[in-house]
């Protein structure tokens, strides 16, 4: 019998239609959820910048157990009651720091702001003199007036500022004499403490305080992402704690502390401290070679009752560089007895340890560790670019009889595992400076010549050295003028004189302050287009240690610094005995103003100066007492340039230097 199922091509069509439908309809949703994750996770990735799971770090189970690795570490590092000494009692430290166009503060990476004792918002100028925090008027300089101060006592100090629209953070230090914890003890304070307040400054004439909070630790550095501050304290544990007994430890005694006063309890009752963490949130990094606090905080600067994000670290900090996603603290171990370092260099005695945290509207989070060998410089030894950080580091020191040293960059990759290096740059040097550009860096290294290398570092794992010019003198600090062409300022430099002395004639006495300009258009054979140099040996400037003293505008064709002369006597010049290490007398302090062009180099416009007479400069051989007269900063608002010191803030045209007013500050 035949069977009596319809093969028609309709009965097909009723039978499968249903069947796919369903399917399209799975398929569908299964798409739309798939879309929904895939933005999703794009989305979280462009908000936090980072592609790497975050490592959780092993932590303490108890404040026994961080108090006996405490007693371990300190017990190997031979620390006695004398190192408690050396870092002074709180009396010893204590007597022991609008619309129109204007220059911000001189940063390394943009968009990521840094702390400084001048700031500007183009209308008004916030400095830091002394003990006290002026607020004033600058522009137009007709209008030009001091608005208020903000004083601190004898045992606080503000030492840098952060402005943001209507608000104003300062950072400071102090040394209370006695503590209250949280749990009501009241002990003598040998340790300094970092506070943070801010100000909203809605009526400049009365800023008005919104939050306080102190920490214990030393202040080392900070950054500002839109409007969230984050920075990095050191600090170390009370070493008479080791003269307790463990189970009479609490968090408080033993884990760094602090307190923080939101807005509605400015003007309450004293708070007492409490510890940062818990010690069972104080973190660790094997092999634990320090018994130093690394805390890292993050904070809006506008929202005055937010709670803070802090990550403890039993670690060390130095230099630190962020970018607006990541920031990276630097810090040396000098080590004598093997492990890690001897693995890695077995004729060396130091390396340089990478944390690395993720920063996120205030959130801070560690995320990995490395280890380089030798030291690093300063921040502009350290760069990321496109997920790799860079960094330059010295190895050994330099001496005048020759060898022991060698300078290496290492590239590392998002999870700061190494994928490329230049190693053995320089032997017998150090380096000066260094700078990160793309996918070009430059380093001066220095003994008796000035090496200025070109780095080729487009491909992390095979950066390279382009090109090398020798000259004399060095560099201490980088700065590109556009893509081809970087100025440096240093020390011009010429060679010792008496090779019959027994360290040889193998390096280089400084003379004055150099200031030149390196084209680089052709990579491989970098150029030194124009160069001058100001006064003799001795001649300085805050430049060399602090490139936000540097005033820079391509477009305004500006260059100016504050300089220390040092001049030597014309008779001694011409004397042939005279030696090349002879210092000049100091003649003058202020700001040297040079208009700057690939045409024509450095043409000096004039200088600026505090001091009104030369009676009011004291000349006083190779030491200069500075004094409230010394100018620190430089910057511009439209066509006017401020010169600031403890004293005043100065106020002259850019046209012609004329005098446009000044403020009295003290």
């Amino acid at each position: 019998m035949k069977s009596t199922k319809s093969n028609s091509p309709k009965a097909k069509t009723l039978i499968s239609w249903p069947f796919f439908v369903i399917v399209l309809v799975i398929c569908g949703l299964f798409t739309v959820a798939l879309i929904i994750i895939l933005n999703y996770q794009v989305s979280l990735n462009h908000n936090t910048n980072q592609s790497i799971v975050t490592t959780s770090l092993p932590k303490f189970a108890s404040c026994n157990a961080l108090y006996n690795k405490l007693k371990e570490v300190e017990q190997t590092n031979y620390r006695t009651s004398d190192v408690l000494k050396a870092t002074g009692s709180a009396e010893q430290a204590a007597e022991g720091g609008g619309g129109a166009e204007y220059s911000e503060t001189n940063i390394q990476v943009e968009g990521v702001d840094e702390a400084d004792t001048v700031k500007t918002d183009g209308k008004y100028v916030y400095t830091i003199s002394g003990k006290i925090i002026t607020i004033s008027q600058a522009y137009p300089p007709d209008q030009a007036e001091l608005l208020s101060k903000i004083t601190y006592d004898d045992n606080r100090t503000p030492s840098d500022l952060f402005i943001d629209e209507n608000n104003l953070l300062v950072f400071g230090y102090s040394y209370p004499y006695q503590v209250t914890t949280g749990v009501s003890e009241v002990l003598p304070s040998y340790s300094s403490f970092t506070f943070i307040e801010i100000y909203n400054l809605k009526d400049r004439k009365n800023p008005e305080l919104k939050r306080k909070i102190e920490l214990e630790g030393n202040y080392y550095s900070s950054r500002k992402i839109d409007n969230y501050v984050y920075f990095v304290l050191n600090s170390y544990p009370d070493y008479r704690l080791f003269e307790n007994k463990p189970e009479d430890l609490t968090d408080s005694t033993i884990v760094p502390i602090f307190r923080d006063y939101k807005t509605t309890e400015i003007t309450g009752a004293e708070k007492e401290f409490d510890s940062m963490v818990k010690c069972s949130a104080v973190s660790y990094i094997e092999p634990i070679v320090t018994d130093q606090y690394l805390t890292v905080v993050g904070m809006p600067i506008d929202d005055y009752d937010k709670e803070i994000s802090k990550e403890v670290i039993l670690g060390g900090s130095g230099n630190i560089y962020a970018s607006l996603h990541n920031l990276y603290v630097a810090n040396t171990n000098y080590s004598y007895s093997g492990g890690i370092l001897n693995e890695i260099i077995p004729s060396s005695k130091e390396e340089t340890v990478i944390y690395k945290f993720s920063l996120d509207q205030g959130a801070v989070k560690y995320q990995k560790k490395a280890t380089v060998p030798g030291t690093v410089l300063n921040q502009f030894s350290m760069d990321e670019h496109k997920d790799y950080f860079r960094i330059a580091a010295t190895i050994g020191h330099v001496s005048r009889s020759g060898g022991g040293t060698t300078n290496n960059v290492y590239v590392l990759d998002e999870g700061l595992k190494q994928v490329g290096s230049v190693e053995d740059i320089a032997p017998g040097e150090k380096i000066y400076s260094a700078r990160f550009m793309g996918d070009k860096a430059y380093l001066v290294t220095f003994k008796k010549v000035d090496p200025f290398f070109t780095l080729d570092m487009s491909d992390p794992k095979n950066p390279k050295i382009v090109g090398k010019l020798k000259i004399p003198g060095y560099s201490d600090y980088l700065h590109p003028y556009d893509e081809n062409h970087i100025i440096g300022i240093g020390k011009e430099a010429v060679d010792a004189e008496d090779p019959s002395t027994p360290l040889g004639a193998d390096f280089a006495w400084y003379q004055g302050l150099k200031m030149a300009i390196f084209d680089v258009t052709d990579f491989a054979n970098p150029k030194e287009m124009y160069k001058v140099v100001i006064g003799d040996r001795g001649t300085d400037s805050p430049v060399l240690n602090d490139h936000k003293a540097f005033l820079f505008s391509k477009d305004k064709n500006l260059l100016a610094i504050p300089v220390l002369l040092a001049e030597i006597d014309q008779s001694l010049k011409d004397n042939p005995d005279t030696s090349s290490n002879t210092y000049g007398d100091y003649v003058y302090q202020g700001t040297y103003v040079y208009k700057i062009s690939l045409d024509k180099g450095f043409e000096l416009q004039g200088r600026i100066t505090h001091y009104e007479d030369d009676n009011a400069f004291q000349k006083s051989g190779y030491y200069f007492d500075k004094g409230n007269n010394s100018i620190s900063r430089n910057l511009y608002i439209d066509n006017s340039l401020y010169s600031i010191s403890n004293g005043k803030i100065k106020i002259n045209s850019l046209t012609d230097l004329a005098d446009q007013g000044e403020i009295v500050l003290q």
